[in-house]
């Protein structure tokens, strides 16, 4: 992000990073298995055999008390008969259409597919069993304009195990920070091409990691269910919150439409001879073969998702669910927004390094991201890098520096902690080297050499010398690639990341690599031209 910036800093105005997409889960942890619901009905006095009945009489009085609200207001009440239907747009057609400025919007009601409670009559043991399985059941969607989040979705299961998810924007969060403290700004759509004072913006946003999110999730969970406390009086229980999916935004905002419209074409043709196809199978975190193309036992579609809209071109890039992607967001007369975006769906792929949960003095160590919202802030960190270093790969674009200065600087023979280190060959030896630690998989935790052995030895082997074999032979190409200060050594840990340095060479030399003679002969008539 700082040397993007470093570079463009006399074409932007400002920056903004911070959540874009928030999604968060309820769940009745304590009931959400077969063995916690059979609990819940033994403290209820409430046989197998009555749960039909049991159920059915709880959703109706949890219907009523979740539409009573809105009945009472005179809001929309809308059953939809498709699950498939936009409900953010019915719901913000309902709320231009009725002017509704806090508050409840609307309730839509849904039929959707949910994990529900039912009876099964075991052959064998000739008894009933409780099990929970894939079945479909009413959802209400409640829709509002929260004093605190802005404008958000919530919805709940109305069938037992009651579970919920919200669905906010950080964006509509900061515009209510913003117009609490009288900060002048203009938004379109959910970014904003102008505010007064971008320092204080930032500050703002940075505050919503602080925020006492149970509490205000649980007021909304409260909102959906009112009568959860007599529900569970008997068996008392609350929501355990996670973090479902979320999107990071870090938003730069160009002064003049000029600037950006010229810059973004070039981005955009920058990486899509940069991540080709096989590039684009790396992201997806799958093995390529050391000649560069896709293994044949790969079966899936990986392709890179360069998608023309009527602004420009959006690039993204995708590894298990997990995307970064850079697109111009808003042209207006007072600044442009380019925004880069990191999109977390699967946290399994992201380590942080933390303590075991539960306990408080125990050693820490690098561990899987939990889905709890206790991680929130670590999710923020984690996003913000990676949407960063996404847009500095950018700023190799129109870089002064000639891929002949590049190679002679790699050219040459280096001295690491005492001991000479040779030269690096990029166009040849080395050019599978720099391929191999460019992979997408690495960008977010950087590679070990384990990792790189999975690269370049593909057939597995348990005999101890080869091993050690194969390990000292990475350990001599990472010491090579330290040298040459193309990559370094993550504190605490035996992984590796790429510098800046790093990431803009290798991006060069791949560029040019993978250009084709037509797109490198237009370039070369220009510096002749110039030349002459």
């Amino acid at each position: 992000m700082q040397e993007f910036i470093a570079k463009h800093q006399d074409k932007i105005a400002g920056t903004l990073s911070g959540f874009d997409r928030l999604v968060f889960r309820g769940h009745l942890r304590s009931i959400g298995h077969p063995q916690g619901m059979m609990s819940y009905l033994w403290t209820n006095q409430v046989y197998l055999k009555n749960l039909g009945n049991h159920v059915e009489m709880v959703t109706k009085r949890l219907k009523e008390a979740s539409l009573a609200e809105a009945k009472a207001c005179g809001r929309a009440v809308k059953y939809l008969n498709s699950s498939q239907l936009d409900k953010e747009t019915i719901a913000r057609d309902i709320l231009a259409q009725d002017k509704v400025r806090s508050g409840l919007v609307c309730v839509l009601s849904c039929l959707e597919p949910g994990l529900t409670f039912a009876i099964h009559r075991n052959r064998l043991t000739k008894k009933l069993e409780l099990k929970l399985s894939p079945g479909k059941c009413l959802f209400l969607y409640h829709d509002q304009i929260h004093p605190v989040f802005g404008f958000l979705n919530a919805r709940i299961q109305t069938w037992f195990p009651f579970s919920i998810q919200i669905c906010l924007n950080g964006r509509e969060w900061l515009a209510r920070q913003m117009h609490a403290t009288g900060l002048d700004y203009l938004q379109q759509d959910n970014c904003f091409p102008w505010i007064a004072n971008w320092t204080k913006a930032q500050r703002l946003m940075d505050r919503q990691l602080k925020t006492k999110g149970p509490k205000l999730l649980n007021g909304i969970a409260q909102q959906l269910n009112p009568i959860h406390a007599p529900i569970f009086r008997k068996h008392p229980i609350s929501y355990y919150w996670s973090t479902y999916q979320h999107e990071w935004a870090l938003d730069v905002v160009f002064h003049h439409a000029a600037a950006l419209r010229h810059f973004y074409p070039r981005w955009g043709n920058h990486a899509i001879p940069t991540f080709s196809s096989p590039e684009v199978m790396r992201f997806l975190g799958k093995h390529i073969t050391l000649s560069g193309q896709v293994h044949q036992k790969f079966s899936g579609e990986g392709v890179g998702d360069f998608k023309r809209r009527a602004e420009g071109v959006r690039i993204k890039h995708s590894v298990n669910r997990n995307s970064v992607k850079l697109y111009d967001k808003a042209y207006t007369p007072k600044g442009s927004v380019l925004r880069a975006e990191a999109t977390v769906h699967n946290a399994d792929d992201f380590r942080v390094y933390r303590r075991k949960a539960g306990d408080r003095k125990g050693p820490r160590a690098w561990r899987r991201l939990r889905r709890g919202i206790s991680d929130l802030y670590r999710r923020a960190q984690l996003s913000h890098k990676a949407a960063a270093r996404y847009l500095d790969a950018f700023a190799a674009v129109d870089h002064s520096t000639t891929l002949d200065q590049l190679l002679q600087r790699l050219e040459q023979p280096r001295q690491w902690r005492g001991r000479r280190v040779r030269a690096l060959r990029p166009l040849a030896d080395d050019r599978a080297l720099l391929s191999a630690i460019n992979h997408g998989e690495f960008a977010i935790n950087g590679f070990r050499n384990r990792d790189l052995r999975a690269i370049f030895f593909s057939q597995a082997t348990d005999d101890k010398k080869e091993l050690r074999r194969r390990s000292a032979w990475i350990s001599r190409k990472l010491r090579l690639l330290r040298a040459h200060a193309l990559i370094t050594k993550i504190t605490g840990t035996h992984r590796y990341q790429i510098t800046s340095t790093g990431r803009k060479t290798i991006v060069a030399v791949l560029s040019a690599l993978r250009s084709t003679v037509a797109q490198l002969t237009p370039v070369t008539a220009q510096l002749t031209a110039v030349a002459a």
